[in-house]
């Protein structure tokens, strides 16, 4: 790896060095180690998005222009009162690059939370099924199956990297299962809620036991009355 041979032209041109060379201070200490490593810079502009990468032995930059359905400061706005989810397009026409996102905000930390479909799968379906709600449940999944729909239809565009499509279709495919699993068991759940309440309600024994406890009940007054009249 070399640092002495960055694209300095480029990097001054898109605010990520100064011009005496130094690094933006928008980026950290660790931004900067990790950019050097060959990790991505992202810079978000409200419906906007741009991806930094050096390649080549640090000698050249990557740049990738991108563009979300909504605009972020609406998405974080509107991901207190639910999750939201939007769809990255690189705007290349060369480059079938897409990307599904989901925002959730965290009450703890007070800050909402960029997951990415495919690269954070797992964990996105385990904080969505943790939620227990059914309509968000069910809305995830409607998203799960467009994004499936989307990867299918870039298989027949695309054979070049068709490997690399069907591995993310996998990956979608593995999530919905895991979906249509934990929605059969909110189902089965609310049966047996449901049926716990009708057996207190509907069940014969019990029906006839309280009634029997009732009569009786009515009969000892008649029975006392009939005592006391024979008394006197």
């Amino acid at each position: 790896m070399q640092n002495h041979n960055l694209p300095t032209d480029e990097l001054k041109n898109f605010g990520i060095i100064n011009e005496d060379l130094t690094f933006s201070k928008k980026l950290c200490e660790d931004d900067i180690h990790k950019f050097l490593q060959g990790y991505t810079i992202v810079a978000d502009n409200d419906k906007n998005r741009a991806t930094f990468q050096l390649t080549d032995n640090n000698t050249k930059l990557k740049v990738i222009f991108l563009e979300r359905d909504t605009s972020l400061s609406k998405i974080i706005e509107d991901s207190r009162e639910k999750v939201q989810y939007t769809n990255v397009k690189e705007l290349s026409n060369e480059n079938p690059s897409f990307e599904k996102k989901a925002f959730i905000y965290d009450s703890e930390t007070g800050k909402t939370v960029e997951f990415d479909f495919i690269k954070n799968a797992t964990e996105l379906t385990a904080i969505i099924a943790d939620k227990k709600d059914p309509e968000e449940l069910n809305r995830y999944k409607n998203e799960l199956l467009k994004l499936k729909v989307y990867l299918q239809d870039k298989i027949d565009q695309y054979p070049e990297i068709s490997k690399e499509i069907k591995n993310d279709m996998n990956i979608v495919s593995r999530e919905i299962s895991s979906v249509n699993t934990i929605s059969k068991n909110y189902q089965q759940s609310s049966k047996n809620r449901n049926s716990d309440i009708q057996l207190n309600v509907n069940d014969r024994d019990m029906y006839e036991d309280a009634n029997r406890t009732r009569e009786e009940q009515e009969e000892q007054p008649e029975e006392q009355e009939k005592r006391r009249g024979f008394r006197r």
